[in-house]
């Protein structure tokens, strides 16, 4: 019997797929690109270990001031957990890729520079997830929104269920991950969800619009405005205040301060450099 003859062993572990996630930069602006069109960017464990490394590297380069989350493919953003790689995955192993996935999630929610999320197609359970870890979201106007882990038995486990009273209300989040149900772009952006809805083919465009606005401002002084709202907005008002001081301190120790403020009496643009 020949090997082309002999039968596949079934125990071998399937050989990993391509690279599904890729970092581009241009100039300051970077790119975290999904890249798992196949399988509309279902969040395997692959997929999971790459993005965190992708978001370590870019948790150390203070040469990214704006960063962009979003899909090589408009059919999905992404759909959340791979549920045909959990087919028959036992307890043990459910929770070493939940421990992965929270590392993946935390890894997001803990980058301190700007992370605009650019949504297109379905933005499903962890997809939305990862979405609203992001600072805010642009989406195409035929995208998708939802969290429907509650269909399959479980929860949403990527902060789903913090994030989203936070941002819409709590009796809306209630009614939205009790039902499970799916919200078209429109109802997004009424609710607070999106910010922005465009059509698909001026998505990207509208992206890097408002990016090179804000790459337009001092990078130093985006990320401490970012770090006095992700810790204060949930503390009591003087707790939060006090945070901002902290913040509006750094600044003052700045280089950047010190150009944006001879700029604006020069009557021209800052050169900002992030020091």
């Amino acid at each position: 019997m020949t090997s082309r003859d002999a039968p596949s062993n079934p125990a071998l572990p399937a050989p990993p797929e391509p690279r599904c996630v890729r970092l581009e930069r241009e100039g300051h602006l970077a790119a975290i690109i999904l890249d798992r069109p196949q399988a509309l960017n279902a969040i395997s464990s692959q997929l999971a270990a790459e993005l965190i490394e992708v978001l370590a590297a870019l948790r150390d380069d203070h040469d990214v001031w704006v960063a962009l989350l979003r899909s090589s493919s408009e059919r999905a953003f992404c759909v959340g957990a791979d549920l045909k790689e959990r087919q028959g995955m036992d307890l043990d192993g459910w929770r070493r890729q939940r421990a992965l996935f929270t590392r993946m999630f935390r890894a997001l929610y803990d980058l301190e520079m700007p992370v605009i999320a650019e949504v297109a197609g379905y933005c499903l359970g962890g997809g939305l997830e990862l979405a609203m870890l992001c600072d805010f979201i642009y989406a195409g106007e035929q995208a998708e929104f939802g969290l429907p882990e509650v269909r399959v038995g479980i929860i949403p486990g990527g902060a789903g269920t913090q994030s989203l009273p936070r941002l819409v209300g709590r009796t809306l989040a209630r009614e939205l991950i009790f039902t499970g149900r799916r919200i078209s772009a429109q109802e997004a952006q009424r609710i607070g969800l999106v910010n922005r809805v465009v059509p698909q083919a001026e998505l990207s465009a509208a992206v890097r619009e408002v990016a090179e606005q804000i790459l337009a401002n001092g990078p130093l002084a985006v990320r401490q405005a970012k770090r006095a709202i992700s810790r204060g907005v949930d503390a009591d008002f003087l707790t939060g205040w006090a945070l901002e001081s902290e913040a509006y301190t750094a600044t003052l120790l700045s280089e950047d301060r010190v150009e944006g403020i001879r700029a604006f009496n020069e009557k021209r643009r800052p050169r900002f450099r992030g020091v």
